[in-house]
């Protein structure tokens, strides 16, 4: 990690274009903001455009997340599944060239889908509320059908950030959590209910550099009096004078303008983790995984290999007022994550 900083960064209020005409960053569209703003209006610079919509949905019982992706050469539709009792895992992609069947919006709040024979994913939204729908006749041998509702109160405050690496190299992420689910997911002969649990909402829209690596950390829950959602983040924005670093309690966004440390042991990734702010007391977490899941592509003009580590969090976090918050054993993942793409 290069040397900890903090920074000045500016918050958006009012909605603004990502790119300007040609297709280069908008300087007015870098900043954050606690509701989304940004037209991503990308264009130009094909293979270095990258469009996703990560969900995860957690409770007490399993972790399921659905992601449709588009990184201009090639689409990825996938979802995995993890029953936290027995450990089991599922999971399954699907790829389409040139992203056909991928069907990605400008704006936070646009509908998207893909079917496949494989696999049909409908993500839609409205104003207070996005549901996900997805099917799959051959989910590792098996029938999935996973159908929730999730709840957006227009109050509900959330991390908004531009990251500006240059004019021609930018992200735009829009980080969700502690939104309240319900509904059902079927695999195969069991059924499981997300009454009660979260949702986590990753949603990112920018022109990447060929080789890139992050650290990224979240999750969601309650301490005794508190809902409580973590959003950390390194490596990726090194040196760009922005990060991803917040914190949610009770819906009400604090911007974290500060570097953290993620600490951990590469080889052995199931180690605890520790999470922190070096330059302050805003951040010390302590993670504790309970499972590893590893993805690895190795093609020829696309080469990723990703840690995703899902455990619980606990610690202390300080708001923008100063305020201490303890927790313990909030449900959520960090992970390592190196991509040639």
């Amino acid at each position: 990690m290069k040397e900890p900083k903090t920074y000045s960064e500016r918050e958006l209020t009012e909605p603004v274009n990502l790119c300007l005409p040609g297709g280069r960053l908008n300087p007015d569209a870098v900043g954050w903001s606690r509701h989304p703003v940004h037209n991503c209006n990308l264009s130009g610079s094909f293979l270095r455009k990258k469009r996703w919509n990560y969900w995860a949905i957690t409770t007490d019982q399993f972790l399921f997340s659905v992601t449709l992706s588009d990184i201009d050469y090639l689409g990825l539709a996938f979802t995995y599944f993890l029953d936290f009792a027995t450990k089991e895992f599922h999971e399954l992609t699907v790829t389409r060239l040139l992203g056909r069947g991928i069907e990605l919006g400008n704006y936070v709040k646009d509908d998207a889908c893909f079917d496949d024979p494989k696999l049909k994913v409908t993500l839609k939204n409205n104003k207070f509320a996005a549901a996900i729908q997805v099917e799959s006749p051959v989910f590792k041998g098996e029938k999935l059908s996973a159908d929730f509702n999730i709840s957006t109160p227009p109050e509900h405050q959330t991390l908004n950030v531009t990251i500006p690496w240059s004019d021609r190299r930018f992200q735009f992420t829009s980080k969700q959590n502690t939104l309240p689910v319900e509904g059902t997911i079927q695999v195969g002969g069991k059924s499981y209910r997300a009454d009660g649990g979260y949702a986590c909402l990753d949603f990112g829209r920018g022109k990447w550099p060929f080789s890139s690596f992050w650290n990224w950390a979240s999750a969601s829950g309650k301490n005794d009096k508190h809902t409580i959602g973590l959003n950390f983040g390194a490596g990726w924005t090194d040196g760009t004078g922005m990060n991803e670093n917040g914190i949610c309690i009770d819906g009400v966004l604090s911007k974290i303008s500060e570097d953290l440390e993620f600490i951990y042991d590469r080889a052995d990734y199931l180690k605890p983790w520790k999470i922190q702010t070096p330059l302050s007391d805003r951040v010390a977490v302590t993670f504790t995984p309970f499972y590893e899941r590893v993805a690895k592509t190795d093609a020829l003009i696309l080469k990723s290999e990703v840690h995703q580590l899902i455990g619980h969090f606990s610690g202390e976090v300080k708001d923008a007022a100063g305020k201490t918050y303890a927790f313990k054993n909030l449900i959520g993942w960090a992970e390592d994550h190196y991509a040639k793409w």
